[in-house]
């Protein structure tokens, strides 16, 4: 978030992509509106991003109120993540963002 402004001051569509700006914020949700995913799953879901980079996006989403940390009792600890039901209210607006992807896509090709 903006760290000069606070949420109330914020334009409600600057808070929403304050939280999901960046290159693999929306790409990480979008994977775990299917469900929870554990970390080395969704890092090969998402190819080329790093160990370190993904562990930040896991964080923020996590300290932001988006997604839940799950932690396994096994040896060794597996991790799960999943969105917490504010994060699940995201999932019409990723379905409509990937509509317009193909409709877009397509109309590119003509």
């Amino acid at each position: 978030m903006a760290k000069t402004q606070a949420i109330n001051d914020q334009c409600p569509i600057e808070v929403g992509l304050d939280i999901l700006r960046g290159k693999w914020k929306l790409k990480i949700s979008w994977h775990l509106s299917k469900g929870t995913i554990r970390f080395n799953e969704l890092q090969r879901l998402l190819g080329s991003i790093t160990t370190k980079t993904l562990t930040g996006q896991l964080r923020e989403l996590e300290e932001q109120g988006i997604i839940i940390r799950k932690v396994f009792p096994e040896v060794p600890p597996k991790v799960g993540y999943s969105l917490k039901e504010i994060g699940t209210t995201i999932d019409p607006i990723l379905s409509q963002l990937c509509d317009w992807g193909k409709v877009y896509h397509a109309h590119m090709e003509i």
